[in-house]
This record gives structure tokens, C-alpha cells and sequence, in this order.
């Protein structure tokens, strides 16, 4: 078992508050294809039609792009609707469960392969979940390639990482990787590296109180046990910057420790992104577009319609 793998499991659980199961079932008139993005690596990709700018729908964590089945429908009016199976889940390939096959930006490349095969012209990004890692890979490395980012309740440390606040998981993984390069040779023989590492730990250990202080107001989550999930989520970076227009969609939580969370991160998008559009769905679940779809809806034409006109 990785080492990280229950401080990743607690964290996507903070993550996932009012979490509700919804069927994913193929119950709506769409074309299927699978598209080829790597040596024997093929993706399901559903086209709902549509007319207007493309717009292409990533599911979250163990979903597939039928989760958005009956919430394409509501979109088609205003733009041509597609959604991306991730790899390791559905009818898309599974390749081994190691970080490299589902690394950040291992998927995001996956999505810009559809990207490119589909023909797509500068297409608006939307994700839930996880997938707002993807949203950030893609918008960091290829910002000309894509109009928008709309992050449905997708705007959390693994899209944007909060350096004011520090994440336990990132900044676990990030210590975990410098400490796999040390041996007796390269140990820091300097007081400057010894301090920044120093300093290095004395962060996850605040972090890791903090955690603690939290058990004692909510329960622990069920650890991930799907090694694909594990894979993906200890494949997350660090993003700092995202070069496009955002739309970021918070759900607002009952739990005190959430909607800690939830702030937290609305202040780093903020902070970073000084245009980006946030808001706030009150009496929700982590599944906004299905439990409140009205409200989504509105907030992507309302945003859309600010954007500069199509190129």
C-alpha cells in the first residue's frame, strides 16, 4: 500500500461532502465513438448535438461521461455537447494503475487528443469533481486551445493549489518525492537546503494537525480502495496559475469544516485568478449539475455570454 494512500482517501473525502449516488445509465439519444489518444489507449466519447460553441463535459472521480446524461440534454440548445469517459473507468481503456498512466497531465493530454481528432475549435471546458485537475492542466500548458474553464464544483486543491493554506495531500506528495531522492550521498549539506526542507515539514505537520482537529467535528471517509482511483489521485500537482477565463461553481456545504474548505479555496481562486467568475449554490450536493441543473445552466449561459465571440 503507498504511504499516502489514507491521507488521499481522507482528503477526497472532505472533498466530496454531501455526496449522492446518481445512476449512470445510457438513457439519452447520443452518438458514440471511442477515440485513440495513445498506443492501445481508446476513450468513449459521447456527442449529445447541439448547436453553438463546443462544449465538452469531464466526469469526476470513478464517473463516466454518462453521468451527464440528462444534464447534456439541457445545454444542446446553446451549444454542441460532448463528454470524455476517462481512462481506467467505463468503456475507455484501463491501462496499469501507476501514477504515470493517470498523472494530471497524462489526462489532460488524453482530452486534447479528443480535442484534436474531433476537429473541435477552441471549445469550452467543463469539469466536476477531480476533473477540475484536468481543466487546470490543459488550461496552464495549452491556454490557445480552448475558450473557457467551467470548474462545477471542480474548483478544489487538486485545480488550484491554495499556497496561503497549504494542502495535505500536494504538499505530502511534493515532501514524499524529495525524500525518495535522499540518501546518505545527498543529504543536505548545507543549512540553507536543511532549512527549506525544515520548513517543508513543519507545514505537513500543520496540515496534518489541522486534520486532526477536523476528525473531531466530522467522521473519517471510507478509504479509496479502486487502484485506478489511487493512481489518479496520487497523480495530482500543483497548479498555481491558469491562463484563460474561468467559471468556478461552489456547492456550499452545512459542515463547518467544508465550508472552511470551500472559502478557502473561493479566496485562492480569487486571489489568483482577480476575473474569474465564482459562485455559490446554496442547499446542494457535491452532484451541482444534477441536484441544482437550473442554477448550473444559468451560470454557464451568464458566463458564456460574457466571453469574447467565437475566433
Amino acid at each position: 500500500m503507498r504511504p499516502f494512500r489514507l491521507w488521499t482517501a481522507i482528503v477526497t473525502g472532505l472533498f466530496f461532502f454531501a455526496t449522492v449516488a446518481y445512476a449512470q445509465v445510457d438513457s439519452t439519444a447520443h452518438k458514440v465513438q471511442f477515440v485513440r489518444v495513445a498506443r492501445d489507449i481508446k476513450l468513449e466519447v459521447l456527442d449529445w448535438g447541439g448547436s453553438g460553441r463546443p462544449l465538452v463535459l469531464l466526469p469526476g472521480l470513478g464517473d463516466t461521461a454518462h453521468v451527464f446524461d440528462k444534464f447534456a440534454l439541457e445545454l444542446t440548445d446553446a451549444y454542441h455537447v460532448f463528454g470524455i469517459t476517462p481512462r481506467g473507468y467505463g468503456a475507455s481503456s484501463k491501462p496499469p494503475a501507476v501514477v504515470a498512466n493517470y498523472a494530471a497531465d497524462r489526462l489532460g493530454n488524453d482530452v486534447m487528443q479528443v480535442i484534436s481528432s474531433l476537429n473541435l475549435e477552441r471549445p469550452i471546458l467543463a469539469s466536476h469533481s477531480v476533473a477540475g485537475e484536468v481543466l487546470s492542466s490543459v488550461g496552464t500548458r495549452y491556454p490557445g486551445k480552448v475558450s473557457a474553464l467551467i470548474y462545477i464544483d471542480a474548483g478544489y486543491s487538486y485545480a488550484l493549489y491554495d499556497q496561503t493554506h497549504g494542502d495535505l495531500v500536494l504538499d505530502a506528495i511534493a515532501l514524499r518525492n524529495e525524500l525518495n531522492g535522499l540518501h546518505l550521498g545527498t543529504l543536505p549539506r548545507n543549512p540553507t537546503l536543511v532549512n527549506e526542507l525544515l520548513i517543508e515539514v513543519q507545514q505537513l505537520e500543520k496540515e496534518l494537525q489541522q486534520r486532526k482537529d477536523d476528525f473531531s467535528q466530522i467522521s473519517a471517509p471510507n478509504p479509496i480502495d479502486n487502484p485506478i482511483s489511487v493512481a489518479l489521485l496520487d497523480g495530482q500537482q500543483k497548479f498555481t496559475q491558469i491562463g484563460l477565463p474561468v467559471l468556478a461553481i461552489f456547492n456550499v456545504p452545512h459542515s463547518p469544516v467544508f465550508r472552511r474548505t470551500m472559502e478557502d479555496q473561493v479566496n485562492a481562486f480569487e486571489t489568483k485568478i482577480p476575473r474569474a467568475h465564482i459562485i455559490r449554490i446554496e442547499n446542494a450536493d457535491h452532484y451541482l449539475f444534477q441536484s441544482k441543473d437550473i442554477d448550473v445552466v444559468g451560470a454557464i449561459n451568464a458566463f458564456v455570454a460574457s466571453l469574447p465571440n467565437k475566433d
